[in-house]
């Protein structure tokens, strides 16, 4: 599994919930932090380490942060902190820019410069925000360019921003899903999603190394497909056009994957319809319907796809559910 640190203040005596909260939150980067709840901080952490970056998942209540000059120069770990708000409402004010803290947008802070945050819970509840650590020297993109992000929001509902957010939920959420050994590749992919988010966010994607673009063009595409494999219409020539890149430069991205385009449609379209057909809930569905569904009009065609793959026809598997 990854590497990976719990900490939940409810399992102490109320008195020593929120000093220990303080010290657990100020070992990285120290702050002046202040809460109305102090007297019963209910608060819990899930930190999953993926190289030098670390995911963490917050549930606390509502709080106020301040990182001035003079704690910098007590411990300055040359850090960037991109948060996504899951839930309440605040304002972070950092580098003479001023942001709204809002649900479904990530919010950029570094954490060598001066900055103050207030985020307030909805009444009667917590909050709830999953952040990453990113080193200075790993982000891809001018330390200039940065500076015009600070406190500002970026969309976490749309675009590459969207497929970031999916991916650092799914890692905190299910560390489990993946080793130890797959921290290195999931750190990579992780960068590149956050370089192109903030690059795009500013008009800057020309900007960041080739193979960043690539990477989060491929990643763009793999939840295109996901999202359309339904459409019998769906190949690599519309993938290409909905991304606005030619066929030759879709093939070529592709190229050190493990599958073409085609094959990944293909694929993709058959796992579903796998998926489908050993669900009891979709037992007395007909097995053209499934197929249909997932983009295979032919049920002779998908049939003799499923057989090739599987080594068993469609029929069977239902057999097999029925028994």
């Amino acid at each position: 599994m990854l590497p990976q640190y719990v900490f939940d203040t409810r399992q102490l005596p109320a008195a020593d919930r929120y000093p220990l909260w303080l010290e657990v939150v100020e070992s990285s980067a120290p702050a002046l932090i202040s809460s109305p709840h102090a007297d019963c901080f209910d608060a819990h952490a899930r930190s999953v380490e993926l190289g030098a970056l670390r995911i963490t998942d917050f549930t606390y209540p509502s709080l106020t942060m301040a990182r001035t000059p003079k704690l910098i120069r007590q411990a300055d770990p040359e850090m960037y902190q991109l948060s996504l708000a899951r839930d309440g409402h605040g304002v972070a004010t950092q580098h003479r820019q001023e942001g709204v803290v809002r649900p479904a947008e990530f919010t950029l802070l570094d954490n060598s410069r001066p900055f103050q945050a207030r985020h307030e819970a909805p009444p009667g509840g917590l909050l709830n925000t999953v952040t990453v650590n990113i080193p200075h020297a790993a982000l891809r993109l001018s330390p200039n360019k940065v500076t015009e992000l600070l406190a500002g929001a970026v969309s976490a509902s749309e675009g590459i921003g969207a497929l970031l957010a999916q991916f650092l939920r799914q890692i905190v959420a299910h560390p489990e899903q993946f080793t130890a050994a797959d921290a290195g590749r999931l750190s990579a992919i992780a960068l590149d999603l956050i370089s192109a988010t903030l690059a795009q966010q500013i008009g800057a994607l020309d900007a960041l190394p080739e193979g960043t673009q690539h990477q989060a063009l491929r990643l763009q595409v793999k939840a295109f497909i996901d999202r359309h494999l339904g459409d019998p219409d769906l190949n690599p020539r519309t993938v290409a056009a909905a991304h606005h890149v030619s066929l030759r430069t879709l093939h070529r991205m592709f190229a050190g994957e493990e599958a073409t385009v085609a094959e990944l449609i293909r694929r993709r379209r058959l796992e579903q319809c796998r998926r489908d057909l050993i669900n009891p809930l979709l037992r007395t569905q007909p097995i053209y319907v499934i197929a249909g569904r997932w983009g295979f009009p032919d049920k002779a065609h998908f049939s003799r796809l499923f057989r090739a793959t599987y080594g068993h026809t469609p029929q069977t598997v239902r057999e097999q559910l029925a028994r």
